[in-house]
Formats: structure tokens, C-alpha cells, sequence
């Protein structure tokens, strides 16, 4: 009988652990522990004396627990496990040379595979403790957080772009810290240090997201694809703390390598957008340590109505009154409000935004004087860089266009010149490079003139399109060719008033955008007299 009732019992204990998410790490009777402390000497070193921090969460990347009253933890983990610290607020981990941070320990006892390009060096056996040292710091309620889509140089030149672009009028930042939204090389991926480099400049800690051009080609799985990653800037997928806001990035790149391109070795495999079980569990096991009433901020490379496995994901922040999320790789700037239409079962839609991208359209088109292409997305916008400010659970962000004053903000469509009968007939667009569906865009003609609203239209940008095909055309030219244009989310019309005079006048545009923002713009515009016509030109003679 007591036979029988160990079984059960021990049937029933493996059913709770399955229940659980058990997992190969688990499964594998290897146990990492170890101390979060705050490391007074800065040696990175557990020394004798130093305090221990409790309740600071640490993760392998499937669970997630708080060390104990004695700043420890204890995880599974397998021959290819990272551990990472979820860094609390008010405190910072270790940075790099190249201030990227270094809140991670990799397990790879035999280190990452062959591959074109090199991954982890073997890390030998497990340490007895695997240690994480922290640095307190102020972060305030309010801060602002810099947002790089697809900087994607493909060589050093176009790293030097980024570097005169962007960077050099970033230099002094009061920004906190910066993210990478993906892309962060296009393909080479021995140029991580490089691109890391320029980006040190500036002076704060810089995170990054795996983008699709970011993983290894020659990796015969999805769990191997991102080895050079891993031995650049650690996990693919992790989260932290900054003021009252928690961050997780996401790592939505899933390689996907069939039997027959295995065969075939000319034949690469392909991507898709997907999140897997296991980074799936992290999010759950890690929300589950994040109050409701807390602001949630996704990052991601893939916008998230393009992840097959979205459904598990909006599960899991359906019912957070204050989540948000942020991509890049399209390649345009858009708002995204997700609907039950796409599966949302949320009482607020919620709020996608796919970012402005460093390298605009990959670094095309004509250079400007200083020798950079001018680079214009096929949505008709500059390319640039956001910036976010936090709030508390309040979140506001500012479009950057790179090389440009802040106030730009809008490009005004018009005719230099319309003939006074031909006015109302006339059509003036603008496309508001932050603009969405909840902006509102008005009209003015003259200091006088009364505000009037613009519609809002899905479209091609007409300035682009023109550009693209006069650029495109040129033959025997040193630049990339520009995309094909792309409807654009935020353009707006509206017919010139009736009733001009001859003379120049002052148009102007005002949009006041969903965050409450307000941006004025003008452009001068000529209204001719009539032209004669054929009848009254030949009485006239």
C-alpha cells in the first residue's frame, strides 16, 4: 500500500511540474545558483561584505524567480541556457565597452557551433555561483528612451552614415538609454562591434532586439540562429525595469530550415514572424511579477499583427490597461491600433507603433551634399528616429527626422503657382510623418484665414512617387534605386478656399496629434490671374 501512495504521489508531483511548463533545462539535473549584490568596489566580483539584494528577479530564460532574504536564486538550466538579472528600478547592470548592458551569464560548456559567423566561445563547466553584480541609480518618473528601427548598414561606409546622420547630432542626449528595434546589421554580422561602437558615442546604455538580418543563415534550426547575437549582446528575448515602466524585448525572428534545404546547401532556409512556447512561457512567467496598473512596453523587430503565434501573446496582455508595443522593419512609420478584428479581445485596442528606421529605404536614393542618400521611405517620410518620454503609465512620442530640425514634422503638397479661377479646384496635401488616425489636421490661409479640418486619405505620397521616378530614371547612376512607393497612413487633403486674390500667401497646416502634441507648418504659395482665354484673345486682336 505504501508503494502504491509513493507512485501517486510522485505521478501526481510529475503532472504538477509538467502543469508548470517543465522544461528540457529542468528535465537535465543541472541547477545554477547564485547572488544579485550590489556591487560597491565595481569589480564585478561577490567580495566579502557586499549586500545582497532580495526579491530582484533572475530568469533562464523560461522561468522566472526572486531571490530569496539572502539576495540568492536558484534555476535549471541546460549546456545551452542563458541566466539573466531583470534589472529592478534604481539599479543598473554592469555595461560593456560599448555601453551595451551586461545582465547575462552564458552556459554553453562546448560553446556555439561552426559557423560563417563565430558564436559563443566554449564557457567550460558551470560556476559554483553564478553571481549578478547591480549599481544603484536615480530614475525618475518622467524620462525619454531613444528608438533606432533598422539603422542596417550593409559596410563600414554606411555605418558612417549612421554615424553623420544620426549620431553626431544625438551627441548629449538626455535620453536615459536607447533600443535597437531590429536590423541592426543587414546580413554582416562582423560588423556588430563596429555599428556598437558609433553608437557608444552618445554616451548612455543601448539595447537590442534581433532583427532578421541579424541571425545566422547557415544555422540548421531556429535555436542556433542566433548564436552571433547571443555573443554580442547576450539573450534574444529578456526584460527590464526603468522608472515605472517594464520593458520586455522580443525576439520574433523565427528561422524555419526544411528537409529539403537541408539537402540542398545552395538553398538557405526562410523566416517568419513567431515567438515559440518557450519565450511565450517567459512572458507569462515574467507578467506574473509586474502589477496590472504598471506600464508594459513591448520591442520587437516584426510588427506584431506579422507574429504567427500573436494570439498566445495578446493573451497574456489583453487585460493590462496599459501595454504598448514598438517595431520597426517595414520600413515606413505607422500607429497600429490593434482590434478584435485581428483577434484582440482587449476592451481598448491596442496601441502598435511600427518606428521611423535609421536607414530609411536601406540607403537609397541620390546623396545629399554631404554624400548620404537621402534615403526617403515609401511612405513619403524622412528617415529618423523616435523618441519616447515616460510618464508614469503615460508614454508620448516625438518623431526625429534625421538631419532635420525637430520642427520638422510635415511635408506640405501644393503647386508653386495656381491661376486665381483654378482654386477651388486645387488640391493641397500633407502628409504629418507622425500623423494616424487619431490627429487632427486642419488648414489656414493667411494670419487671418479661418482654421479649416483636412481629410484624412490611405495613399500614395505623391512627392514620393514623383521623386522615386525621376531618380529611378536616371541612367548610369553611382545610388540604389528607391522602393516602390507604399500607401501611407498619414496623409491629408483639402481643396484651397474659394475666394483668393491675386498675390502670395502664407498656407498653413496645424495637426494636433493623438498625445496631445501640436506642430505648425507653412508653405508659400502664388495665386496668378486668370489666363486669358482663346475667344477673348482673339477679340482682343
Amino acid at each position: 500500500m505504501r508503494r502504491f501512495t509513493l507512485t501517486t504521489m510522485l505521478l501526481a508531483g510529475m503532472f504538477l511540474l509538467t502543469q508548470q511548463g517543465l522544461s528540457r533545462a529542468e528535465s537535465s539535473g543541472k541547477t545554477a545558483t547564485g547572488y544579485v549584490f550590489h556591487d560597491a568596489n565595481q569589480n564585478r566580483k561577490f567580495d566579502a561584505g557586499e549586500k545582497t539584494l532580495p526579491g530582484v528577479a533572475v530568469s533562464n530564460g523560461l522561468k522566472v524567480v526572486r531571490t530569496d532574504e539572502n539576495g540568492k536564486y536558484e534555476l535549471p538550466v541546460t549546456d545551452d541556457t542563458i541566466l539573466f538579472v531583470i534589472k529592478p528600478r534604481n539599479w543598473r547592470t554592469p555595461l560593456s565597452k560599448n555601453l551595451t548592458p551586461e545582465f547575462y551569464y552564458i552556459h554553453k560548456p562546448k560553446g556555439s557551433p561552426k559557423s560563417h559567423f563565430a558564436g559563443v566561445a566554449p564557457t567550460g563547466p558551470l560556476p559554483k555561483s553564478v553571481d549578478f553584480p547591480l549599481y544603484p541609480q536615480k530614475e525618475p518618473n518622467q524620462f525619454r528612451a531613444l528608438f533606432f528601427g533598422d539603422p542596417q548598414p550593409r559596410d563600414q561606409k554606411e555605418i558612417d552614415y549612421i554615424a553623420h546622420d544620426v549620431i553626431e547630432d544625438l551627441v548629449g542626449t538626455d535620453a536615459s538609454f536607447g533600443v535597437t528595434l531590429g536590423d541592426i546589421l543587414f546580413d554582416d554580422l562582423s560588423l556588430f562591434e563596429s555599428q556598437a561602437r558609433g553608437i557608444a558615442l552618445l554616451g548612455i546604455p543601448w539595447y537590442n532586439v534581433i532583427g532578421n538580418h541579424d541571425i545566422n543563415y547557415d544555422a540548421p534550426n531556429d535555436k542556433l540562429s542566433d548564436e552571433t547575437f547571443e555573443r554580442a549582446f547576450g539573450p534574444s528575448y529578456y526584460s527590464f525595469d526603468y522608472g515605472t515602466v517594464h520593458f520586455i524585448v522580443l525576439d520574433d525572428i523565427e528561422w524555419i530550415v526544411t528537409d529539403e534545404s537541408k539537402k540542398n546547401k545552395k538553398k538557405k532556409g526562410k523566416y517568419q514572424g513567431g515567438l515559440g512556447k518557450e519565450q511565450i512561457e517567459f512572458v507569462k512567467n515574467d507578467l506574473q511579477q509586474i502589477p496590472e496598473d504598471q506600464l508594459v512596453v513591448l520591442m520587437m523587430h516584426i510588427p506584431l499583427v506579422g507574429v504567427e503565434d500573436r494570439q498566445d501573446l495578446y493573451r497574456l496582455i489583453e487585460k493590462r490597461p496599459f501595454c504598448m508595443s514598438i517595431s520597426g522593419h517595414t520600413h515606413h512609420h505607422e500607429h497600429r491600433f490593434i482590434t478584435k478584428e485581428d483577434g484582440w479581445r482587449g476592451a481598448k485596442p491596442h496601441h502598435h507603433i511600427i518606428n521611423v528606421t535609421v536607414s530609411g529605404s536601406w540607403w537609397s536614393g541620390a546623396p545629399d551634399e554631404r554624400g548620404i542618400p537621402h534615403t526617403m521611405m515609401a511612405d513619403g517620410a524622412p528617415n529618423g528616429y523616435s523618441i519616447i518620454t515616460f510618464d508614469g503609465k503615460e508614454y508620448n512620442l516625438d518623431f526625429r527626422a534625421a538631419g532635420r530640425a525637430a520642427k520638422y514634422q510635415m511635408n506640405i503638397i501644393a503647386p508653386e503657382a495656381v491661376t486665381v479661377d483654378q482654386v477651388a479646384e486645387t488640391n493641397v496635401m500633407v502628409n504629418v510623418f507622425n500623423g494616424s488616425e487619431k490627429s487632427k489636421v486642419e488648414m489656414q490661409i493667411g494670419e487671418s484665414g479661418s482654421w479649416a479640418p483636412m481629410e484624412r486619405i490611405v495613399a500614395i505620397d505623391p512627392s514620393f512617387k514623383k521623386l522615386s521616378e525621376t531618380e529611378n530614371g536616371v541612367e548610369e547612376k553611382s545610388y540604389r534605386n528607391l522602393p516602390k512607393a507604399k500607401n501611407s497612413t498619414h496623409l491629408w487633403q483639402a481643396k484651397l478656399p474659394d475666394g483668393l486674390k491675386p498675390g502670395t500667401h502664407l498656407l498653413r497646416i496645424r495637426t494636433v496629434e493623438m498625445d496631445g502634441d501640436e506642430h505648425v507648418a507653412g508653405r508659400v504659395i502664388r495665386i496668378t490671374p486668370a489666363k486669358p482665354s482663346e475667344k477673348t484673345a482673339s477679340t482682343e486682336k
